[in-house]
């Protein structure tokens, strides 16, 4: 399994806040803890995925030649789990005071990161010997000037400390700390990968749950191991047997028959009457139209319309999508829906 959150079983990284974690307390009750941390993977050979970024950051330790390095992709891919993996690799019992995690989300100045990493840097350890690790987490919500000045940090300190960049988008680091470290893209996980761990689980936590309901959930889940996990956690408390129905109801995701009943109104009814039966079943299932309107996406082009048509649509659903996310009404945005499908309609003759 591939997640990125910080492991609270483990030892050796901060909390969040840019301070060194203690030690785990021996015997911990991992019953408690959320299976997204529960089944973290804790070294390089148990993550299911990523084999090629893995094998290559493996010859790096074993050459002992770590640069720094930026990882970024989408969430729940492995990117925190592998850089903490690699932590426990190379420091082992002494990974508490050689390791440094900050998460640049909550510590955005760039001060406050400056001096801790100074502070950490320089100090000495009387066990251990060899480059530290400073893992920056969620990088991409530092501002420019920020990241400015972090270049200057990673160059000051490079003798001694590697650097790891974690990010959702590497559109929004600068190029001067980009060309700094070495690359790597970590991509939705597969679903075979997934389906593997999941089986695991499912098998170990005694989860009731059918075939539909794992490729329901498999296909909500969209490479984001995390959320495979959290979604299942939180259907097994909620139903003793989980199918695809129960999936979508914990999720609020429309289902696929949800999606052929939207469509089928938008293309066979009158106007007024599918946008009323299109509120009635968002009001009904608790549906939000950003949801719909993902779901909507592919199935366009299933739909048995000219090109030219496909076309058409697709342009509106994205203009409807881009006017929901900076602010407007789900009502306005839902009646643009129905009118874009109804126009559709004509131009398909």
């Amino acid at each position: 399994m591939d997640v990125d959150s910080t492991h609270s079983g483990q030892a050796g990284h901060t909390n969040g806040k840019g301070k060194q974690a203690d030690e785990a307390t021996p015997g911990r009750n991992s019953e408690n803890l959320p299976w997204v941390e529960k089944y973290r993977p804790t070294s390089l050979d148990e993550l299911v995925s990523q084999g090629d970024i893995v094998d290559t950051l493996q010859r790096f330790i074993d050459d002992g030649k770590l640069p720094h390095l930026l990882f970024y992709g989408p969430p729940g891919t492995g990117k925190t789990t592998t850089i903490l993996a690699i932590a426990r690799k190379l420091y082992q019992k002494n990974m508490g005071s050689m390791v440094l995690e900050l998460n640049a989300s909550d510590d955005r100045g760039i001060d406050v990161i400056r001096d801790q990493i100074k502070t950490f840097a320089s100090t000495r350890t009387v066990f251990s010997s060899g480059l530290k690790l400073v893992i920056l987490d969620e990088a991409d919500a530092m501002t420019t000037p920020a990241q400015a000045a972090l270049r200057r940090v990673i160059e000051k300190y490079t003798k001694n400390v590697r650097f790891c960049i974690i990010c959702n988008y590497v559109s929004k680091i600068i190029p001067a700390v980009q060309s700094r470290c070495t690359r790597f893209r970590f991509a939705p996980l597969k679903l075979t990968d997934i389906n593997s761990r999941l089986d695991m689980i499912v098998e170990r936590e005694g989860v009731a749950i059918s075939e539909e309901g794992k490729g329901a959930l498999i296909k909500l889940s969209a490479g984001d191991m995390r959320r495979v996990l959290n979604v299942l956690q939180a259907c097994h408390a909620a139903y003793p047997h989980i199918g695809g129905d129960e999936v979508y109801a914990c999720t609020g995701q429309p289902s696929p028959d949800d999606v052929k009943r939207i469509v089928d109104w938008m293309l066979n009814d009158e106007f007024d009457s599918a946008l009323s039966n299109i509120n009635a079943l968002k009001r009904d299932k608790g549906l939000a139209l950003q949801d719909i309107i993902s779901e909507l996406t592919p199935f366009v082009n299933t739909i048995d319309f000219p090109a030219a048509t496909r076309i058409y649509l697709l342009e509106q659903l994205a203009e409807i999508e881009y006017h929901m996310s900076v602010g407007a009404t789900e009502k306005i945005q839902l009646s643009a829906l129905v009118g874009a499908f109804k126009i559709g309609v004509e131009l398909a003759g």
